[in-house]
């Protein structure tokens, strides 16, 4: 099976330097709304495209590192420091092109692959050095070069592209150009040459006797002047061909079923479809019940290498956390694999109920809390033990995950190098449930932190204890057969809340919060 193994870019976008290793079957991006995860897809795109005209569609401003342009106009302006773009695709899997086998690539060893390189044109150098000595702030993008070429430096045609792969975007899933260019890629990968040269013909064959029987009658009474019908490459049938379900146009439909329908005929699994298929959040417009359909449907896709960008946790679990590459935002030429993840730990996921792996594989810092009680009045208690501090502001997430998954996500946290801070009950066991049981992941980076004292069990407890006065206040009015304790122990969620609501600022965290709140803001 043809597969991309890895992707180079330089000056490309956000990104100076980057490179990226792919699994031969899915790939599923990840990151901030900057990280750079469509800018991947769009890389690949392009150069599977070996398309100058959507280059140029696009605009080399757009596509070049605006950093490394502002430190070239900054500088001395040596027309031989001009910038140049690369984008290099390493293949695999790929019989009898060996002329897509060559050294020129950044790596300089032998490889297939094919590569866009944006950079001056020779003969313009007279012309670029005499803008350049206007020190004026515009980059001369106007005499750059676009080259798409193999490793071996030969110019390879979108008519030569070595894969034939597919970007679905679901933000343009109702932009008319997106279906269009759509519609025909799809039906270049499912009609042979040989199939689309026939309807070519046919299609030309059929206008002609349109004109000829229908419109005969009336090209009769004129003279000069007659009707034709458009034959020229814009009227085509690859122009004209639309697809359907259940004879009604897949435009005229809603965005989700679009989204599914597209991504859904796209997957399926023919021999001379597609190699490669780009899926930009595919979440997008989808409820519920498509996305576990759009998912089953991926899981049993063959035959194709996939690219997925998303920011759905459900997603990234359910296809597998091992194939996750994570974005970063603060450092872009960093990215951060969880391949190394146990198997264990990624087939949990997928089974497991929906959760916040990316919230916390995303972050720098995060507490991990046991309940929905501690959710809820964690922000109070955090800004009640800092002083007015936030949660927000510190940058720090709080997660609910279930007390049997910590480890799980702690081991994601230990693997991304994430500082975590646990808050658990003891349950009446502190050594044995919060020193023994997380030996293996206690760091200077994670710490587990619960009340020492065996009879204070659970935050209940610890709360009433420390709140005594607010609770009994709040909670023992009307009480006929429960205490106050045993009332927020067997109602917590709600008990929680109307401490929030009501006594907020006026709580005092428990000793074990205060410290967890202590270190991480460390």
């Amino acid at each position: 099976m043809a597969t991309i193994k890895r992707l180079v870019l330089r000056n490309f976008k956000r990104f100076k330097a980057l490179e990226l290793e792919f699994d031969s079957e899915l790939t599923i991006l990840v990151g901030g709304n900057e990280a750079g995860k469509s800018s991947v897809l769009q890389a690949l795109d392009i150069v599977l495209s070996a398309s100058r005209s959507k280059v140029e569609a696009l605009g080399l401003d757009t596509l070049f590192n605006a950093k490394c342009i502002a430190e070239f106009l900054g500088g001395e302006r040596k027309i031989v420091d001009l910038p140049e773009l690369l984008v290099e695709v390493y293949l695999d899997g790929i019989e009898g092109n060996h002329d897509l086998d060559g050294r020129n690539n950044s790596r300089g060893a032998d490889h297939l692959g094919i590569k866009m390189v944006c950079k001056p044109v020779d003969e313009y150098t007279r012309e670029i050095q005499t803008i350049l000595a206007e020190r004026h702030e515009s980059f001369p993008f106007e005499y750059y070069g676009i080259h798409f070429l193999t490793f071996t430096d030969e110019a390879i045609f979108p008519y030569r592209k070595p894969l034939k792969h597919l970007l679905i975007d679901s933000s343009q899933i109702n932009n008319e150009y997106a279906t269009r260019e759509y519609t025909r890629s799809m039906y270049a990968a499912h009609a042979t040459v040989v199939q689309r040269n026939l309807h070519g013909f046919e299609y030309r064959k059929a206008k002609s006797k349109f004109k000829d029987e229908v419109f005969k009658a009336m090209n009769d009474a004129l003279d000069t002047y007659k009707f034709d019908i458009r034959t020229s490459s814009k009227a085509s049938v690859e122009t004209d061909v639309i697809i359907t379900e259940g004879d009604i146009p897949i435009d005229s439909k809603g965005k989700g079923r679009q989204c599914f329908i597209k991504t859904e005929f796209a997957l399926r699994n023919r021999e001379h479809t597609l190699d490669v298929l780009l899926l930009e959040e595919p979440e997008n417009h989808l409820s519920h019940v498509h996305m576990h359909k759009l998912i089953e449907r991926i899981r049993a896709s063959v035959k194709k290498q996939l690219f997925i960008a998303t920011h759905s946790s459900f997603i990234a679990t359910r296809l597998n956390l091992k194939k996750v590459l994570i974005l970063s935002e603060e450092n872009p030429s960093l990215p951060a694999s969880l391949k190394d993840l146990s198997q264990g730990t990624a087939d949990f996921f997928m089974k497991a109920p929906d959760n916040n792996v990316l919230e916390l594989a995303l972050c720098n810092k995060a507490i991990l809390v046991e309940g929905d009680a501690e959710f809820i009045l964690m922000d109070a208690l955090y800004k009640n033990s800092a002083k007015g501090a936030s949660i927000s502001a510190d940058g720090i997430h709080v997660i609910s995950v279930d007390g049997t998954s910590f480890k799980r996500y702690l081991e994601l946290a230990k693997l991304l190098g994430i500082k975590v801070a646990v808050i658990r009950d003891n349950d009446g066991d502190y050594l044995g449930n919060c020193v023994s049981n997380y030996a293996d992941y206690a760091s200077a980076s994670i710490q587990v932190f619960a009340d020492t004292d065996d009879a204070r069990r659970t935050f209940e407890v610890c709360m009433y204890q420390d709140n005594k006065a607010i609770c009994d206040g709040l909670f023992h009015s009307g009480r006929k057969t429960l205490t106050v304790d045993e009332y927020m122990l067997k109602n917590k969620t709600d008990a929680a809340f109307q401490l929030l609501e009501k006594k907020g600022s006026e709580l005092v965290a428990p000793g074990y919060i205060q410290q967890a709140v202590t270190w991480i803001r460390a």
